[in-house]
């Protein structure tokens, strides 16, 4: 009698070989990104060298260049946005600390992949679908700020003069762009201060009136 199982084992062989690749690829950009190669000047043949697959097994899970980075900036955002996101949906009732340790472990995520990321923002610049990725990614963010933003003013929580979407834009593109330009310019501040000064501001701005 055939195992009923089967197919699904089958599906799950095929999601843990993708993830397989994509990790492998992912840390091989992050590694050819490091000799300061940009990701324009990357061929395929290079990349798929350094992370020990076939040409054919590169096409097969990544049409073009576009949708590979697409996809690597979805693996690097889910380590750099996951625990700002979980901070923005909890109690708050941390306080302060709260809110730094989420964006300590932001800069780590995005220290994880800088590269990566850093290779997003260039290329959105120029290409359409990356562009609509990013924009997409930093607005569900955005829109995540604004939403909790909303209920912390019904419930009066914080000021009733706030303005909400304003803020949730202000406070998204502040972090994103403090650990990028720090990053780039070669750590003026550690981690640790950057976390403890976005978290600070991050609690000013929204609690502390």
């Amino acid at each position: 009698m055939a195992s009923l199982t089967r197919p699904g084992s089958r599906s799950r062989q095929r999601d843990e070989r993708r993830d397989a690749v994509e990790r492998r690829v992912l840390a091989a950009v992050d590694r050819l990104l490091a000799t300061g190669t940009t990701y324009t000047e990357l061929p395929v043949a290079r990349i798929a060298a350094e992370a020990d697959i076939a040409r054919s097994t590169f096409y097969r899970y990544f049409p073009d260049k576009s949708r590979l980075l697409i996809r690597m900036a979805d693996l690097a955002t889910d380590e750099q946005f996951r625990t700002a996101e979980l901070w923005w949906a909890s109690d708050h009732l941390d306080g302060e600390e709260g809110v730094v340790t989420a964006m300590r472990l932001m800069i780590a995520g995005t220290r994880a992949h800088h590269l990566v990321l850093r290779a997003l923002t260039e290329v959105a610049g120029y290409d359409h679908d990356v562009g609509e990725y990013w924009r997409d990614r930093i607005s569900r963010f955005t829109e995540l700020v604004r939403a909790r933003l909303g209920r912390e003013r019904e419930r009066g929580r914080i000021p009733a003069d706030i303005e909400v979407e304003a803020t949730a834009i202000a406070l998204t593109c502040m972090v994103e762009r403090a650990i990028d330009f720090t990053f780039a310019i070669g750590n003026p501040v550690d981690d640790e201060q950057l976390a403890r000064a976005l978290g600070h501001t991050i609690w000013q701005a929204v609690y502390a009136r």
